[in-house]
């Protein structure tokens, strides 16, 4: 189960690709990097199962069972964790609410 320092690193990594992308295409909007944070998060780990900080990182996201989040997992993950409280409030196992809230865990590679 990857642990909260990877974690924190994936999500500071994925940040800071938005906010370059919103600097050069949106002039740094908050709203749009929140968007392209958002857009990243729903693509890369609905299709692959990890963003690119993930994977910077060592960390993918699964269903508890070992099977793919899948894209309406990601997309629900996603909304919860651009609310910001559910990342931030997590169990004894470490996972945020949003993902029990989909029944996923960020496991190593």
């Amino acid at each position: 189960m990857a642990r909260a320092g990877r974690r924190i690193l994936a999500i500071c990594i994925d940040w800071v690709i938005a906010l370059v992308i919103s600097n050069f295409a949106f002039g740094g909007n908050q709203w749009a990097t929140l968007a392209v944070f958002a857009v990243e998060q729903v693509l890369l780990i609905g299709t692959l199962g990890y963003s690119i900080g993930h994977r910077v990182a060592g960390i993918h996201v699964v269903r508890l069972g070992g099977a793919q989040a899948g894209p309406l997992a990601a997309l629900v993950r996603t909304i919860l964790l651009c609310l910001v409280i559910p990342a931030v409030v997590f169990d004894p196992d470490q996972r945020g609410l949003h993902d029990r809230a989909m029944n996923t865990i960020l496991i190593r590679m």
